[in-house]
């Protein structure tokens, strides 16, 4: 029989421990081995219990969830999950909150009521589901690396074909020269923040193209998103309207809710936002995205596939390689999360898998500057 998942909740509200507690207790594979009602308590008890799995409420009296996840990514790591609500605040918390280690968050400000706690259940079992598959070590590593200032630009850490290419396909087309790419086509999810700020911090202002971001998060964090790495970065990054140009030295990131797709017409390239096609399991999808890019932008596409659980992204990356363009993924060692790029690989859509902090360097060889 499998082991279940033991997962600790801390929240100062006796509320939501109950609700939690009936809510993860409800799947099989899951068992709480306890609750804490605050950041100093739930600190001492991932010490003592070594759960699989925290979650941890952002705001609490004493210690906040902020501080506690500090202490237990230093002291004993472990994968974390965090609740927080949907406000201006509460969207740069998370963003910290992730920065600091945690796997992923859950939007509870929707559940204030016994009927309301209902509608996060599924997404909050999932989603433990998916940290206890995380390295928690690993998390621990990433967040101490957004710590520190980006590398200088280095040349990527050869990667063999092998690794990025089935058996039985071709080896990897040669690299075009530099300065061919117009648009830089970025699928993430889990662990996708950090990792974006890893990649988008070194680029610099002048890139020669412009990056799309398709980012899976909750309706209202991605603005967050947007408006953190802007202050972050010399790109211009935004939350994408629809209508926006694709212009060199820009970053759009997909609004939550909505697919985000590329379209040409006789001045460039611009954005289209809509809520078609509808039955995706994610909107925006890095799928729909990278479609539209295959379509459009063909050859001249250099596509990224980054860490994130599933397979969203795989088809598409696939129709990007398939029509010319550059596609890469993140390698094995350095996701959060090993789903969406290894799909990819898995598919035969990528050209060759690179660890995370030679992206950058990688993306400016190629792209160029203006």
């Amino acid at each position: 029989m499998t082991r279940k998942i033991r997962v600790l909740v801390v929240d100062d509200s006796a509320f939501m421990r109950k609700a939690l507690t009936r809510m993860l207790s409800s799947d099989y594979m899951i068992e709480v081995v306890d609750t804490a009602s605050d950041g100093e308590e739930g600190y001492r008890k991932v010490r003592s219990l070594l759960p699989d799995v925290v979650t941890l409420d952002v705001k609490m009296p004493g210690m906040d969830g902020l501080t506690a996840l500090g202490k237990i990514m230093r002291d004993c790591p472990v994968p974390v999950l965090m609740l927080s609500s949907l406000t201006s605040e509460g969207g740069e918390v998370t963003l910290r909150a992730l920065d600091l280690g945690a796997v992923d968050f859950i939007d509870k400000s929707s559940a204030t009521t016994a009927m309301d706690i209902l509608s996060i259940a599924g997404d909050l079992i999932t989603k433990v589901k998916a940290a206890a598959g995380v390295d928690a070590e690993k998390m621990a590593r990433s967040a101490a690396a957004t710590k520190r200032p980006p590398a200088p630009p280095r040349e990527p850490e050869p990667v063999q074909p092998a690794e990025a290419v089935p058996a039985g396909r071709a080896a990897p087309r040669p690299v075009p020269g530099r300065g061919v790419y117009e648009l830089v086509a970025i699928g993430t999810s889990t662990g996708g923040p950090p990792a974006l700020q890893t990649i988008l911090t070194g680029i610099p202002a002048g890139l020669a193209a412009c990056v799309l971001v398709v980012q899976h998060m909750p309706i209202g964090f991605t603005a967050s998103l947007a408006q953190r790495l802007d202050t972050l970065c010399d790109l211009s990054v935004s939350e994408a309207v629809d209508g926006d140009r694709a212009a060199p030295g820009r970053c759009l990131i997909a609004p939550s809710g909505m697919h985000m797709t590329v379209v040409r017409d006789a001045d460039g390239l611009y954005v289209r936002l809509s809520s078609e096609p509808e039955g995706t399991l994610h909107r925006p999808s890095v799928d729909v995205l990278f479609e539209s890019v295959a379509k459009v932008v063909r050859a001249r596409a250099l596509a990224l596939i980054l860490t994130g659980m599933g397979h969203d992204g795989a088809r598409g990356i696939k129709l990007i390689r398939d029509a010319g363009g550059r596609t890469v993924a993140q390698d094995e060692a350095s996701c959060v999360v090993y789903g969406m790029p290894k799909v990819a690989v898995e598919m035969g859509g990528v050209d060759r898998s690179m660890p995370l902090d030679s992206m950058t360097a990688y993306i400016i060889d190629e792209v160029g500057s203006c």
